[in-house]
């Protein structure tokens, strides 16, 4: 989208005829992605949500995230149930994650359960103790250390959703699903109102490495935009050193637009947009 000014009628001038050469210099190559790189204003709920968030941290996993959300505590390890007290919020941000419902995917019926803290802790903590992802989630340890994330998510302000993946049955991924736009991420790319979000982690090493993330990535992508109108585009930021994870979004049908540099790492920027789903 061309940047508009009180001048855009006016017959062109020499000195803006080459501001606008300059323009198209630089986005030379870009394609797809030059819009995204225009594309600069922040929308007001942010400007709003950052106000109330002046100590928000940026952490690493396969992507960046808050640690604050709103959300219904839905779900059981196979898909029901619900969640009471602590874990009980409002998830209007995300257009209710819980009421998504099952996909069905070349590797069985998909579905994301919303974590719930009693239930869900000790599993989740086991898969963040696993080297391999402990690397880039950076939140091994006691049960504790995962229980504080999950928590400040869960009575949050419902901008993110920490969620379970249940595969025919079985919980084997981890997710959060988030509001990319409302989110300290945006201060680093040029979000768009309802960009959402997503990170991932496949739990058990008997489902890494045989194209699952992929399926799956594809799966929650298309459901963030079937379920949520107003978004266009789904976002993820993975770590630039973690290449099976670039590669699987990749393979996902999400686009490689950018190399962002984030306050604990340099991420690379994909994005699945609604225009090109059914290209990619």
């Amino acid at each position: 989208m061309p940047p508009t000014d009180a001048g855009a009628n006016a017959a062109p001038t020499a000195a803006s005829a080459a501001s606008a050469s300059a323009v198209t210099d630089r986005g030379a190559g870009i394609g797809s992605e030059c819009e995204d790189t225009l594309d600069l204003r922040l929308p007001d709920e942010l400007i709003a949500l950052f106000a109330q968030d002046t100590g928000a941290g940026i952490r690493t996993g396969t992507g960046v995230r808050t640690r604050t959300r709103t959300r219904t505590g839905t779900g059981t390890g196979t898909g029901t149930g619900t969640g009471t007290g602590s874990d009980r919020v409002s998830d209007d941000l995300l257009d209710h994650v819980a009421e998504w419902g099952p996909a069905p995917t070349p590797a069985g019926v998909f579905q994301l359960v919303p974590v719930h803290i009693e239930r869900d802790l000790a599993l989740i903590s086991r898969w963040m103790n696993d080297p391999a992802v402990a690397e880039f989630w950076e939140l091994a340890g006691s049960p504790t250390v995962t229980e504080d994330h999950l928590r400040a998510q869960l009575t949050g302000d419902g901008r993110s959703l920490p969620c379970l993946g249940v595969l025919e049955g079985t919980p084997m991924s981890y997710w959060e699903i988030y509001r990319a736009d409302l989110d300290p991420l945006a201060r680093h790319y040029p979000a768009r109102p309802h960009d959402t979000g997503i990170h991932l982690l496949i739990g058990g090493v008997a489902d890494r490495g045989r194209g699952l993330g992929s399926t799956l990535l594809r799966t929650v992508a298309d459901l963030a935009l079937d379920k949520r109108p107003a978004c266009a585009r789904v976002i993820a930021e993975p770590d630039m050193r973690n290449t099976p994870s670039v590669a699987a979004f990749l393979r996902a049908g999400f686009r490689f637009s950018a190399e962002v540099d984030l306050p604990a790492k340099r991420a690379a920027l994909m994005i699945r947009d609604r225009s090109l789903r059914d290209l990619l």
